[in-house]
């Protein structure tokens, strides 16, 4: 080309190359001097969540020990006891209360521990179907109270983490507004660590409260299945203690 012949077009292109290569030089400059990402554990999340998340562990440790003791103390076989029945029927057959006491003894569990009181009420001399029944009621109201007190635990968990994850959303955002009004708007990275502890202790709430509400709603259904079961094993023993002769309508020894 004849530089001779366009001076504006040449000058032009040889600042623009300049230009270019001036850029390029900033921009690896910019990339050698940039920081590595710190990596995200949960570690530094639970540091950047604040004195919040300290109750937060509490609680979900809570909800895994009680979803595991509520696994093991709700079972059907727990509460009908399947393998105390032959010897219950064999005791009612030959109106020995004594041997039903005996029997229950032998099979400690909740259908035998309600059933307890039945055989004591025969031997006390009470022998009539209303005594037995009211009795019955009564130690099964007591009796299967035990099981549900943790299944209730699980709600209360349910219940106060998400409280307590707003709370610490609160105290975080507090503090945000407190640099602010020292510091100013002008730095904002002073303000991520406030920011990070409030939605951190937000979604940590949330995350123990979820999987304790559905543990709740299981052990609860399971629950109300098993007392189903065992009102139904005691309602066939007392017939069964009717058609024996244990029981009889009005009779009493005392």
């Amino acid at each position: 080309m004849n530089t001779k012949k366009y001076p504006y077009f040449y000058s032009f292109a040889v600042g623009l190359l300049m230009l270019t290569a001036d850029l390029q030089a900033q921009s690896e400059v910019v990339v050698e001097a940039a920081p590595e990402p710190e990596s995200v554990t949960l570690w530094t999340m639970f540091q950047q969540g604040g004195w919040a998340m300290y109750p937060l562990l509490a609680f979900s440790v809570a909800v895994v020990g009680l979803s595991v003791y509520c696994a093991l103390l709700i079972r059907e076989k727990r509460f009908t006891q399947p393998e105390a029945v032959d010897d219950l029927k064999k005791a009612i057959a030959s109106e020995d209360a004594e041997a039903g006491l005996k029997a229950c003894e032998a099979h400690e569990g909740y259908m035998t521990a309600i059933l307890q009181i039945g055989f004591q009420t025969v031997q006390e001399g009470h022998a009539s179907t209303s005594a037995v029944n009211e009795a019955l009621e009564e130690r099964a109201s007591k009796v299967l109270a035990g099981p549900l007190v943790f299944v209730q635990y699980l709600q209360v968990v349910a219940s106060i983490s998400p409280m307590m994850g707003l709370l610490g959303t609160v105290s975080g955002m507090v503090k945000a507004f407190r640099n602010i009004a020292a510091q100013g708007l002008g730095k904002p990275e002073l303000l991520a660590n406030n920011i990070s502890e409030a939605l951190i202790t937000t979604a940590t709430g949330l995350l123990i409260a979820i999987p304790a509400l559905m543990a709740y709603f299981y052990f609860k259904n399971k629950y109300l299945a098993a007392s189903s079961g065992i009102y139904e094993q005691l309602g066939s023993m007392t017939r069964l203690m009717a058609k024996s002769g244990m029981l009889k309508e009005g009779k009493s020894l005392s």
